[in-house]
């Protein structure tokens, strides 16, 4: 038996696979799953406009960042 990463071939010439021992349960499948949920975001309020913001963001409707005018935005 001839082995060439984990596909290897049988007495026929025939090419085999490595396969699981066991069935994954759907226990330790989501254990390992939990990592890979989708976060939601910190939005806070923009002091000036009111709008939705990142924090420690320009607030992309009026500019402001830090009760302070950065970048003027055309309407």
């Amino acid at each position: 038996m001839v082995l060439v990463n984990a596909i290897s071939t049988d007495e026929k010439g025939e090419f085999t696979m490595a396969l699981p021992k066991r069935k994954v349960s759907k226990s330790r499948r989501d254990k390992r799953r939990t990592h890979q949920k989708l976060a939601v975001p910190n939005v806070q309020k923009c002091p000036q406009c009111g709008e939705a913001k990142l924090p420690h963001h320009m607030c992309p409707e009026c500019g402001s960042y830090k009760d302070r005018t950065i970048m003027e935005i055309e309407n």
